[in-house]
């Protein structure tokens, strides 16, 4: 892990601090190849010890290089992979450390198609109460409230998926231009109808008999629902006529 460097306001410290980055240049950077992350999520990874920026005199956060590189590891393996941060962070610590430690896979992709991953792949997407209202900055009367709009739905254990941490964070910034949540029950019902059509195409491979057939419907659902997600956004700036960057 990278230290705090040392030393005041020196002409040194200015020369070390010039390649760094603030998180608002390393959500840009990241979004790049990961288009739902947002600074929300790079402070609920900072505060699990999967990256240490260094911090100015002020409290800002200050990320080199290396750093945006290892959060893109990290989400790259939540992405691909399905592993719990505690995995992913105790696997790159020794590779920065040197030491000679096997890549950790739950799920994964071999030859263009998926791979099932172990039955107890599934809690390692998934993440508690208290966590969700950490990475989004909330408190449980908000979280309460969401849910009650169906916008957050947890999981018959009582935890939640992962990406629930995405949309908790994205109600919350809207909420910054008054948009109440009970304004999001539309979209909400747009993305089931939109989740329910990609269901119906891949239904079918789903039951079918061959075990490679089934694990294709998992490879064709992510297709579908990238597709889904594009047409989506592009629907929305034609009919505000505007180009998302």
């Amino acid at each position: 892990m990278l230290q705090s460097p040392s030393g005041g306001a020196g002409h040194g410290t200015t020369a070390a601090d010039s390649g760094l980055m603030s998180i608002g240049s390393v959500l840009n950077v990241l979004r790049e190849e990961f288009p739902e992350v947002t600074i929300s999520k790079i402070r609920f990874l900072e505060s699990e010890g999967l990256v240490e920026p260094r911090r100015t005199p002020s409290g800002y956060r200050k990320f080199s290089k290396d750093d945006v590189e290892r959060l893109a590891r990290v989400l790259r393996m939540q992405r691909d992979h399905y592993l719990p941060l505690k995995v992913i962070r105790e696997y790159l610590d020794g590779v920065e450390r040197g030491e000679a430690v096997q890549p950790p896979v739950l799920g994964r992709q071999r030859d263009g198609e998926v791979v099932p991953a172990p039955a107890d792949a599934s809690t390692a997407s998934r993440i508690g109460r208290a966590e969700l209202i950490a990475a989004a900055e909330i408190d449980d009367e908000v979280l309460q409230e969401w849910e009650s709009y169906g916008l957050v739905t947890p999981l018959e254990d009582g935890a939640y998926d992962a990406e629930t941490v995405t949309v908790a964070s994205l109600v919350r910034e809207l909420g910054r231009f008054g948009i109440e949540p009970r304004h999001l029950r539309v979209m909400k019902a747009a993305a089931d109808r939109e989740a329910g059509l990609v269901d119906q195409v891949v239904a079918p491979l789903r039951r079918h008999r061959n075990p490679q057939t089934r694990t294709h419907a998992e490879a064709r659902t992510k297709e579908l629902a990238a597709l889904t997600v594009r047409l989506h956004a592009a629907l929305v700036q034609t009919a505000l006529g505007v180009r998302l960057p």
